[in-house]
């Protein structure tokens, strides 16, 4: 690290998030790593976000989409047009410490395959609480459910150091993720067709089918707000989330009865969409509805690309063996240490 330190892109793909960036973006540039770039791409934002990072910071590099092209999309666009050796895609909403970069760089120079990395994420409210969007790793279900070291459904947990060990991982997540440039392109990029929302566990899933490992390093932590773009519980969010994790599901399980699973999958929607009706939330209700009926309608593009990803790496990606829903509702197992 003393003689050597690879170029660092940190890329901040910002939407309406002016406010945001007024806040945490000089804690960006006060990184403690030398060799870095930082990058603000404005995906077409209404609220002046280009122009105040434009006026304010002279180090920030910037990029402007014409249109509202999603997270997959946006950062596709961008990445093609940034050379690094290794891109870190960072929400607009995530506090970083002068320390966070290094840790990253480091383990990823130890192996060559190593395709994406994340940091332990923590809550920028209750900062001795992981934070939902990945934790200190992400991982997922025989039935395509993901869940975190630190994280199970709603279920958040204290960080007393019990994560604290570096690890393979199944997926890192996207509001903070340290990526190898050259894997990043390899595997195709991040599919655009999800918009936003599990693209970074496709990605992940994609890397590893072709041989690329994933990984947490908790040495390395920052602090997420979480919804700084999609409000939580937003039926948008919810319709992303439902019908993305069927295309996941679609586009990379190596089993040949795959569809079984998505069949079973979609049942089990079904039942969260009658328990979402029951609490008073009809509009969630019909937007599992409309989720299954945009998953039937993209059924031929999700299929030509599982095509692709069978031709493009064949290594076995094990899933987490057991139900996380039988584990969490039924047998009480709030805890990733507790599976």
């Amino acid at each position: 690290m003393k003689d050597f330190q690879p170029k660092v892109a940190i890329v901040i793909l910002s939407y309406n998030t002016r406010s945001l960036l007024e806040r945490f973006l000089p804690g960006v540039l006060a990184t403690d790593y030398a060799n870095k770039e930082v990058w603000v791409v404005d995906n077409a934002s209404s609220d002046e976000s280009a122009k105040y990072v434009y006026d304010h910071f002279e180090d920030v590099k910037l990029l402007e989409t014409k249109e509202n092209i999603g997270y997959a999309g946006g950062y596709n666009w961008a990445l093609k047009q940034i050379e690094a050796d290794y891109y870190v895609l960072l929400n607009s909403d995530v506090r970083v410490p002068e320390n966070w970069l290094s840790p990253l760089v480091e383990l990823a120079m130890t192996d060559k395959n190593i395709g994406a990395i994340q940091p332990k994420i923590k809550d920028a409210k209750e900062t001795d609480m992981f934070e939902y969007a990945g934790a200190s790793g992400g991982f997922l279900d025989k039935w395509g459910y993901p869940f975190c070291r630190g994280r199970i459904f709603d279920s958040l947990e204290k960080d007393d150091g019990q994560y604290n060990d570096p690890m393979e991982v199944f997926w890192a997540t996207g509001a903070c993720m340290f990526v190898r440039a050259e894997s990043f392109h390899k595997v195709g990029m991040l599919d655009a067709d999800f918009f936003a929302h599990m693209e970074e566990i496709d990605l992940c899933w994609r890397m590893q089918r072709m041989g690329y490992s994933v990984h947490v390093q908790p040495r390395s932590e920052v602090f997420h707000i979480g919804g700084g773009t999609l409000e939580e519980g937003s039926d948008r969010k919810y319709f992303l989330n439902f019908r993305n994790n069927l295309f996941l599901i679609t586009k990379n399980h190596s089993s040949p009865f795959w569809m079984l699973t998505v069949l079973w999958r979609m049942i089990l929607d079904g039942v969260s969409a009658f328990k979402f009706l029951l609490d008073g939330k009809a509009s969630l209700f019909f937007t599992v509805i409309k989720a299954h009926k945009a998953y039937w309608t993209s059924l031929g593009s999700v299929l030509k690309k599982r095509g692709q990803v069978k031709r493009s790496g064949n290594t076995h990606v094990p899933l987490y063996p057991k139900s996380i829903v039988w584990q969490y509702f039924a047998k009480g197992k709030r805890k990733f240490s507790d599976l």
